[in-house]
């Protein structure tokens, strides 16, 4: 798509992919409009002024919460697209505030909705869903048996185990207030469609990574330790929660175009995953971060009940899920059901090259329902010319370097 002198307004454009999605458009010398919140002390966010936004965007005050705000920036922007990104999108603060959460992104969505439909324009609207729509995904018979064990009953019941990797059509069962703010305003979009024709394209976007991640996710969690060991030795060691959870990581970047293609080429009333169609494990992205301090682990062993497992890192090729993608030697292991790791396990130590680093396992960071695993399908988007161009180490690299640079 041409985007030159499109007008564009980006909701959430003072967040994490916001942000990158601005930068992404000035480029393409679109008129790019951004609803931000009122601040009393005037100042400008701080994603807007780390990538240089400035004069190039126009932001325009409003709440998700107030639909006469929305009249006038609807009114002001008057979009070609809508980028509706804005959203209270932390899952542990989702478990602690669900009234908040469920006001943003199911309210908040209708609400933007509403101000278009009233003003009878019909830009294509892009709304950001979540691969945590999915929740809990069987990946083999014995993690199913294990759950209707413990909990009694399933709904939907899974048509097909392993129920990977997931494409549009995986049932859905959200494990967090977070997932299911997204599971309504999901459906809520595509009524609109149907109703009131307003071309709205859902995209479900797996994990997103990249430099300025939000300090709480677990990404930056990690990142920001490993940084600190670089600065002030091994001994700093690693705080961390559950380490067996696997998810499909994606670059901010990437997904930032497939939002603009899916602007471009997607199909209004339609879905569309986007993602790495890899998955890595917590314990990986740690083992990465690593070493990209140059800090090579060889070898990682628990500290109670001898799990061990030597060259964790090393590159395995091997089909699983029925599909071939990079993983660490360790990621196979993990999901093949020959390891794992818990509370009981007290922690790990990593060895390197330049001595032990103790990671410790912190039962306060350990979800009450934890998604198990994530792993994308995207033929759908693929068939658009979506097409990742940065893997896991690039994410790395760049969040580890974020944190020594700031």
């Amino acid at each position: 798509m041409n985007y030159k002198n499109k007008n564009i307004l980006i909701t959430g454009i003072s967040g994490f992919v916001g942000s990158y999605l601005a930068e992404h458009l000035i480029k393409a010398e679109a008129n790019i409009f951004g609803l931000v919140r009122w601040r009393a002390d005037g100042d400008t966010p701080r994603h807007i002024k780390n990538h240089g936004l400035g004069e190039n965007v126009t932001l325009l005050s409003g709440d998700l919460l107030d639909q006469g705000s929305l009249a006038n920036v609807i009114n002001q922007s008057n979009p070609d697209i809508v980028f509706h990104l804005a959203a209270q999108s932390f899952v542990p603060r989702s478990f602690n505030y669900p009234g908040e959460t469920y006001s943003t992104n199911t309210t908040g969505t209708m609400n933007l909705l509403e101000a278009i439909r009233n003003q009878n324009i019909f830009p294509k609207f892009i709304f950001a869903g979540s691969s945590e729509e999915y929740g809990l995904v069987y990946s083999n018979k014995k993690q199913y048996s294990k759950f209707i064990k413990e909990r009694g009953n399933l709904f939907p019941e899974p048509e097909k185990i392993p129920e990977l990797p997931i494409n549009e059509d995986n049932p859905l069962r959200p494990m967090s207030p977070y997932a299911l703010s997204k599971v309504q305003g999901d459906y809520m979009v595509r009524s609109y469609f149907m109703c009131s024709h307003i071309p709205t394209i859902v995209s479900r976007a797996f994990n997103h990574e990249g430099a300025g991640r939000g300090s709480m996710f677990v990404s930056s969690v990690i990142s920001k330790q490993v940084s600190q060991i670089k600065n002030k030795g091994i001994q700093e060691g690693i705080e961390i929660g559950n380490v067996n959870s696997f998810r499909d990581w994606t670059h901010v970047e990437d997904i930032v175009k497939g939002y603009c293609l899916l602007a471009d080429k997607g199909v209004p009333g339609e879905i569309y995953n986007q993602g790495s169609q890899r998955t890595d494990s917590i314990l990986t992205y740690i083992l990465l971060a690593l070493k990209e301090i140059n800090l090579n682990p060889t070898k990682i062993e628990t500290f109670k009940n001898g799990k061990s497992v030597i060259d964790p890192i090393e590159i395995d090729k091997s089909e699983i899920f029925n599909i071939h993608f990079n993983k660490t030697k360790l990621d196979a292991l993990m999901l093949n059901h020959e390891i794992n790791f818990d509370l009981y396990d007290e922690g790990i130590w990593i060895t390197t090259e330049k001595g032990k680093i103790p990671v410790h396992f912190n039962q306060n960071r350990f979800r009450s329902l934890e998604v198990p695993i994530l792993l994308s399908d995207t033929t759908k988007i693929n068939k658009l010319g979506f097409k990742v161009e940065n893997n896991l180490s690039d994410i790395v690299r760049d969040q580890i370097h974020y944190y020594l640079e700031n």
